[in-house]
Parts: C-alpha cells; structure tokens; sequence
C-alpha cells in the first residue's frame, strides 16, 4: 500500500471533532478505498473551543493554523474552524500557495473568496475540496461537479437551512407562532443564540452561492442574491397555504433565464405532493433540473458533526486517490462573470394575504389594481374574522377581513406594483403578504 496522506487539522469542535471519531473507528476501510491510510499528523485548535469528546493528546499541536497550513509534514491541509476572512483564510491561502490540498467546510469563505481560492489552487496543482460547504453530507457538490457534466442543468434550488426547516416544520404541525418555535428550537440547540444568520436566509445564500457557481459554470456572486428571511410567516400563512394545497419551505433558488442568473432566497410555497415539500424537521434537500437526466432530488443530513465529518471524508479520499478536479467543475480561468438576471422580472405564481376593510368599494379597487399591472387571479379566499387568525394582531376597529389571493403567473414587478397602488388607495390596514410559489 502507498505512503500514508498526511492530514493537518484545524478546528476541533463539532466537524472536527467527527471527522477523528471517523477516521478512528474505520480507518482500515478507508485506507483499503482510498489506496492510502489517511492519517491525522496534526492539529491547531483553540482549547476553549475543541471537542471535548475527543483525545487530542496524540497528535503533535500546532499553535498557528496557518503555520500548520505550510507544515512540511502534511499533505492537506483541512479547515474546520469558520469565518469568513481572517485566520481561515490566511491559512487556506498559505496552504494552497505551498502546495498543499485543502479540504474546508467553510461556506462563507468560499461564497465570498471561491474565485480567488479556486485561482490559488489551480495554480499550484493542488485540490480545493468543500463538498461538507454545501448541504452536509449530501453528496451535492459530486454530484453536479462530476455527475452530471453531461448534462446542461437549468435551476438548482432546495431547502439548505436545516433550522428553518425545523421551524417552519414544527410551526405547521403545532400551530405554533414562529417566536415561540425559534425559542424552543435555541433551547434544543437546533438555532444559536443568534440565529440571524440562519433565518435571515444568509446561511441559505452562502450556500447557493457555490451551487449557482458549479450548475452554471459562473465566477462565484454572492452579492447578486435576493435574501429575504422567514421571520415574517405567520401561523395564518401557514394555515392558509395548507388549505389552498401548499407547504411553506425556505428555498434557494438559482435559475438560467434568457437575460442571466437569478439568485434568490425566500419563503416559497411549494405544492404538497412534490418531493420537497415531504422534507421536514431538521433534514436538508437539493433539487437539479438538467436536459438529459431530468430532475434529480438529493435529501439527508444537511449539519450535524457526523453528516459533515463524512463529507470531509469523502474529499480526503478523492485526494489519496489522486482524483484532483477544478474546485468548480470548471477551470477558474475559464468561468464566466455573473450576469444577473433581475429579481423584479421573475415570472411565476404569487400567494397574496391582504387585511381588508369591509366597506363599500374596498374590494372592487383591489381588483383594479390588480387587473390594471395585468395579475391575473387563480383563487380567491376570504378566510373567517382577522382576530381568530393566531398570529395576527388587531390594530384598528372594523374587523377587517383576510382575503388570500392565488396568482396565475405574473412578474414579480406587476406583484410590487398592484400591492404598492393597493396600500396608497388605503383599504387595508397592515402591510400585503406576499410570498412566491415555486413551480416544481
């Protein structure tokens, strides 16, 4: 059996800490598939931030990660600590430039560096691995790196936040509001005490931001998503969705049009008996739409240390074999800039919930505006009194009505423009909802 690849750790938490319960427990097994043993020869961890599971004491410690990213006794280099500049990229970059291979788990990083990274690793023949960046341990950045290359893929969306998710998922099930769930989901430890990143979509658009970049072959653009969070879905739009035979998930969606790449993260309703809306709780899917295969619809464990240790795994193999590709399926010289399509030419159906005062000519001017911006209505619901809605508050008297609306496909800028006119005209007494159906 060949020498041995020599692996140098950084970051010992969670991933970390999985990825040498992992390599310990099969370690014969892998060194039988990859052709290599794959051994840890060093590791650089902060001691208040390690696994404490885990026994460190046998391996050589190294102060400095970046210092162990140019050890001349590793091969590879991998980065488990996070962030999305600071010393994570100072040591990728001096792994790479002394020609080491990187394995990272590090989405930020790469949603805003991947380029430049991706340059950095090419140059030096070395890999840039990252297949536990994007979902977990589904294997999603195989799958379309090497998979489907002969394939001219379309759209690649899913669900790529497990919190939400699970928020969203246990907001349905227990009609519940979305505050109290995310408090019960930090208390479990399924959100952080902070869980802006998470739902607020940005966790999602990092993400999509390296899905985007391997389906379509473009230069990595983080800047170009349309974010929009889940903090503002109401037991009501639940409720309402599952009447009208719909799920509310949290969707990255990136899509080639005629004028570019769109990028979006938002709430979407999804049809019931499509495969995504089936995924709950905590679990994360990809879908990918291609010429030839058609659609494909990955789903697993989308964090968790064992899902993303055996990601890891799965790139340190690639590199003991010496199964070395462009870090985006396509070489970095050769990707091409971002072209945005706009976010305000987006065509499909819309989902409109509208607060609405029970007085003469109220609804016939919501029509108007509506037909004047060429919106189409497929359904129209007016749903029982506004204050037995959970999940909304009654600011003025009147008891206004709820009327949800369903769309035939429109323009997201007709939507803007019928919901702007209908809130000057002043028959409603909260802001529209508006959230997009995805068709799938």
């Amino acid at each position: 059996m060949a020498d041995g690849l020599k692996v140098g750790l950084a970051g010992v938490g969670t991933v970390g800490g999985g990825l040498l319960q992992l390599l310990a427990a099969r370690g014969d097994t892998l060194a039988a598939r990859a052709g290599r043993p794959i051994e840890i020869v060093a590791v650089s961890t902060l001691e208040d931030r390690r696994n404490k599971a885990v026994d460190i004491s046998t391996f050589r410690r190294v102060k400095d990660p970046v210092a162990l990213a140019k050890d001349p006794e590793i091969d590879v280099f991998v980065e488990l600590m996070g962030g999305v500049g600071g010393v994570a990229k100072a040591s990728v970059e001096a792994a790479l430039r002394a020609g080491k291979h990187v394995v990272t788990a590090n989405k930020a990083l790469l949603a805003h560096h991947g380029t430049s990274l991706a340059t950095l690793a090419e140059k030096n023949g070395v890999a840039l691995n990252f297949e536990a960046a994007v979902a977990g341990g589904i294997p999603v950045v195989k799958v379309i790196r090497e998979s489907l290359q002969g394939n001219d893929i379309s759209r690649v969306y899913g669900i790529l936040n497990g919190t939400c998710n699970y928020i969203l998922t246990t907001m349905e099930r227990e009609n519940r509001s979305f505050a109290d769930v995310l408090k019960e989901a930090q208390a479990q430890g399924f959100a952080e005490a902070d869980a802006t990143f998470d739902i607020g979509g940005f966790d999602t658009a990092h993400k999509l931001a390296l899905l985007t970049s391997l389906a379509f072959g473009t230069r990595v653009s983080l800047d170009s998503i349309y974010i929009e969070g889940i903090e503002a879905i109401t037991p009501a739009d639940i409720e309402a969705a599952d009447d009208l035979g719909y799920r509310i998930k949290l969707l990255g969606v990136a899509s080639r049009t005629e004028s570019g790449i769109e990028q979006r993260v938002h709430p979407t309703m999804v049809p019931k008996h499509t495969a995504i809306a089936e995924v709950d709780g905590v679990l994360n899917s990809v879908a990918i739409d291609g010429d030839f295969m058609g659609d494909v619809v990955l789903v697993g464990r989308g964090a968790g240390g064992a899902a993303t240790a055996s990601a890891v795994t799965s790139d340190l193999i690639d590199i003991a074999r010496g199964h070395i590709l462009p870090p985006f399926g396509t070489k970095a010289k050769d990707l091409k800039p971002y072209k945005k399509a706009e976010m305000r030419a987006h065509e499909g159906g819309y989902y409109i919930r509208l607060s609405v005062y029970d007085r003469t000519g109220a609804f016939a001017a919501i029509a108007t505006r509506m037909a004047e911006q060429g919106i189409s209505i497929e359904s129209i619901v007016q749903r029982r009194p506004r204050e037995e809605l959970p999940g909304i508050d009654r600011r003025h008297k009147g008891s206004p009505t709820t009327v949800v609306m369903i769309t035939h496909q429109t323009t997201e800028a007709a939507i803007r423009n019928a919901l702007a006119a209908i809130e000057r005209d002043g028959h409603i007494d909260e802001k529209p909802r508006m959230i997009r159906i995805e068709k799938l």
